[in-house]
């Protein structure tokens, strides 16, 4: 009997920290409204910046933001279609801002809340669950691929893109993103504040380019052996862009990518976050296994900005 009644216990005081934490949280939670899309945004200071998804804008420069009864018209200060982020603008500094936590430090199994309200109703909607992987990657928006992101088993229902994921104390870990194979993916907050600074400062969003199409491909035993690779797997090149960096590099289709800048190079995730702002327009070098034999050929990727 006093076994059932300490658990009744721990479950009462479960859930009276996790509605308390809810409630705290709606304070810093905002309604996203586009023309097309209903999202979610979080407060991040008192001046009246708010962080989104940028997917949640659908192309807008000005959307509206909600919270209790009132409505504000928002300005798009930036956005940032690489890490999905969008940075709005609100003329009210009565929001209550979010406190941030410390995305590098989470682990496995760790309790997470998410938090959305995309209707503005009187009560945000949430969900909870655990870190199930604190530093995945996935294929991302437009086919593009999503590294170092936070999957959860909290389930996220439509309009909680750009909402919050807290720890047990409230803290902001990671804006939710999507919900994909079964998992809540959201973006760290230490990527977050990285994105957020850049845009106030009005640099757009940069990758750097190589102007191919591919997938991740098993590469034979033998060629393994024979190249010396400690590899088994490479990207294969389906489609070269005829104007692009590759194609004056001398890439062809059927290629198959297993190192560049001198890091390895096994799945369809590795070169999207090797094509990061630091090698735009600098002279490097691609491995490649053409005929079975290796290649190394000097590539220079170019510069990629959102919107060119």
């Amino acid at each position: 009997m006093t076994q059932l009644v300490n658990s009744l216990e721990f479950l009462k005081s479960l859930s009276d920290a996790t509605s308390s934490l809810v409630h705290k949280l709606a304070k810093s939670v905002v309604s996203v409204n586009s023309r097309m899309s209903r999202g979610t945004g979080v407060v991040i200071d008192k001046q009246g910046y708010i962080v989104t998804c940028n997917h949640v804008l659908a192309g807008c420069s000005v959307v509206r933001v909600g919270q209790g009864e009132k409505t504000f018209e928002a300005r798009v200060v930036g956005a940032d279609p690489y890490n999905d982020l969008a940075l709005l603008k609100v003329e009210h500094t009565e929001f209550e801002p979010i406190e941030f936590g410390d995305s590098d430090k989470l682990s496995t199994g760790q309790f997470i809340l998410a938090v959305a309200n995309p209707f503005n109703s009187k009560q945000p909607t949430a969900t909870t669950g655990i870190i199930t992987t604190p530093d995945g990657s996935i294929r991302g928006f437009r086919g593009t691929a999503m590294d170092n992101v936070i999957a959860t088993d909290a389930k996220l229902n439509p309009g909680f893109s750009g909402g919050p994921l807290v720890d047990a104390e409230g803290k902001l870990i990671g804006i939710n993103t999507a919900y994909v194979w079964q998992r809540g993916i959201a973006i760290p907050v230490n990527k977050v504040k990285a994105v957020t600074d850049r845009l106030l400062t009005g640099r757009k969003p940069v990758k750097a380019y190589l102007g191919v199409v591919a997938n991740t491909v098993a590469i034979p035993l033998e060629i393994q052996e024979d190249a010396g690779l400690e590899q088994e797997t490479g990207v294969m090149v389906f489609q070269v862009d005829v104007s692009g960096p590759a194609k004056k590099a001398g890439l062809t289709m059927g290629d198959v990518i297993v190192s560049f800048n001198g890091k390895s190079v096994a799945d369809f995730y590795d070169l999207p976050r090797l094509l990061s702002e630091d090698v735009a327009d600098k002279n490097t070098t691609i491995t490649v296994i053409r005929r079975e034999k290796l290649f190394e050929l000097p590539i220079t990727p170019t510069t990629k900005e959102e919107g060119n």
